[in-house]
């Protein structure tokens, strides 16, 4: 597998990720592409590094990038407390468990913390670690359904859409943890004092709708949805079926784009649109079905080169597996290609320290040797534990 010398402006931060599922490998990921040398802990089927398949080739999982997969049993004592002594080398730990459950094991904040003050703890969580309902199960729609993000997601007259996983797990979880991690580390070399990341996916899509409530309090925003500016309520804000069954995004909200918009379209001089209110919503519904009509006279790719190098705020609408061939995404290299497979490339950018996938994603337990090494663990040392059944 291809490797590179790993880089980012967190060189030299050291992070324990105990293996979970969406957000907190997101955040890993993320952590790990901007330079921090994480090592992920997870459950592994005895003897999995060996097989074939497995050393010759990346795992599927693209959020397990960047950082090495080490097989162990949490449930056995030397496994925690080989934990415990990695710990104490660590910035930071990541855990994604119930509420209480890495207490029961023994690595929860107070035993971690015990064997390095300056310990950033970081938890993911859907609930929060507190609440009444923070041992109850859930997934993404559940949590932004009860945060208040999932009632505006959707077309008028129609139910709310969940907007795939990406609002609770990925911009309410693992972003926000992220964020936390990064914050309190800053602080920890400062203070010289660690502390705990209570990171909850239903606090997390409470805080992206900030906006959204600001505009209810302003009168701008009402309850029946699809019928506002930013929720297909605005025909100028909506996305249109072209000629060739594929999609245009429309997003003229300003005066002088919609102007460059209803030029591109044609309809500068229509009798519907000149010396009409833009913002009048009593308009809309009329100036929507307009709009469908001629975007359905051209193809998607016609409706790209009308509108390239306006300000009208027109694009089209590209699916994940074409995204990468985009002129504007293949140039900034928004996506890359690693061990054979396109993804998204590590993000933001650094001008002075920049990040990388520093390695693609490997089978659990892979690198348990490798990585345990990495960490200054001895060899004889991770050759006994495997052998006890600490570690895989």
């Amino acid at each position: 597998m291809a490797q590179t010398t790993r880089t980012g402006p967190l060189h030299g931060i050291k992070i324990i990720e105990l293996a979970g599922i969406g957000p907190s490998p997101y955040t890993s990921m993320m952590l790990a592409d901007a330079g921090a040398q994480v090592i992920r802990l997870e459950r592994a089927a005895p003897g999995a590094p060996e097989r074939a398949a497995e050393a010759t080739r990346s795992h599927w999982d693209l959020l397990n990038r960047s950082r090495p997969s080490v097989g162990i049993d949490l449930k056995h004592p030397e496994a925690v407390e080989l934990v415990l002594s990695l710990v104490e080398q660590a910035d930071g730990l990541i855990e994604g468990f119930r509420p209480g459950v890495a207490e029961r094991l023994g690595l929860g904040p107070d035993d971690c913390r015990a064997r390095n003050r300056r310990l950033v703890y970081g938890r993911m969580t859907g609930w929060g670690q507190e609440g009444p309902m923070a041992q109850m199960a859930g997934h993404d729609i559940n949590y932004i359904a009860v945060g208040g993000a999932l009632w505006s997601l959707g077309r008028k007259g129609s139910p709310p859409v969940p907007p795939l996983n990406l609002v609770g797990d990925f911009g309410g979880g693992g972003l926000l943890l992220a964020f936390g991690m990064v914050s309190a580390l800053l602080e920890a070399s400062r203070s010289g004092e660690g502390q705990v990341i209570d990171a909850a996916m239903v606090d997390g899509a409470a805080s992206l709708m900030t906006m959204i409530h600001s505009f209810h309090e302003f009168g701008m925003w009402n309850d029946e949805r699809g019928s506002n500016l930013l929720d297909t309520g605005a025909p100028f804000y909506e996305v249109y079926e072209t000629a060739d069954g594929k999609f245009f995004a429309l997003g003229g909200l300003e005066s002088k784009f919609y102007a460059e918009l209803l030029e591109g379209l044609g309809l500068a001089d229509d009798p519907a649109f000149v010396a009409r209110e833009q913002n009048d919503k009593s308009l809309w519904p009329g100036m929507k079905e307009r709009f469908a009509a001629v975007i359905a006279t051209k193809t998607r790719d016609e409706w790209t080169a009308v509108f390239d190098g306006t300000d009208a705020c027109a694009v089209p609408v590209l699916s994940p597996w074409e995204a990468h061939l985009h002129p504007h995404n293949k140039e900034r290299a928004t996506f890359v290609e690693v061990d054979g497979r396109v993804q998204p490339a590590p993000a933001p950018r650094f001008s002075r320290t920049p990040s990388s996938i520093s390695k693609p994603p490997s089978h659990p337990g892979a690198d348990t040797v490798s990585g345990l090494v990495e960490w200054g663990v001895d060899g004889g040392t991770v050759a006994k534990l495997r052998e006890t059944g600490a570690l895989s």
